[in-house]
């Protein structure tokens, strides 16, 4: 196997293929979701970080959180999605500037639908090619990575 010069350690190496792997395993997903004539994959999580959260709503700021989006793609996002009436936007009782993101009846059904192809785009693009004990490395390396920074 060739060896990428312009990533001389290790490290570089295996940080310029996850953001490789990342890129096109979310457009393979994407694809998949498409042809299933399903919206794109940030419905999904949005909806799924909804669906899973207490009450089924979240402040608008801790959803920016888990979503890993810049505040105005958050923004246009919940405005596409209030306006297919899949999220309401709910003022917080606590802090009148303060708004939730509220998963509505036909959100959850939407997130429902979407699961079994996303499900089975991942098990395809993903889950085929590692193993079950490479699979929980990974997600523990991830996760001491990720709650370094936090």
């Amino acid at each position: 196997m060739p060896t990428d010069k312009r990533h001389a350690t290790p490290h570089f190496l295996a940080w310029a293929r996850l953001l490789r792997a990342h890129k096109v395993l979310l457009e393979k997903v994407q694809a998949d979701l498409s042809a299933a004539d399903l919206p794109p994959l940030e419905w999904y999580d949005l909806l799924l970080e909804l669906d899973m959260a207490e009450g089924n709503r979240l402040r608008l700021y801790d959803l920016g959180q888990r979503m890993v989006l810049s505040r105005s793609n958050l923004t246009r996002l919940c405005d596409r999605l209030e306006k297919e009436g899949l999220i309401s936007r709910e003022q917080c009782a606590e802090d009148r500037r303060g708004l939730f993101a509220a998963l509505t009846q036909k959100g959850a059904e939407l997130r429902r639908a979407m699961w079994p192809i996303y499900k089975r785009s991942v098990e395809q693009h993903f889950s085929a090619h590692i193993s079950e004990q490479e699979a929980t490395e990974l997600a523990a390396v991830l996760l001491r990575v990720r709650n370094a920074e936090a």
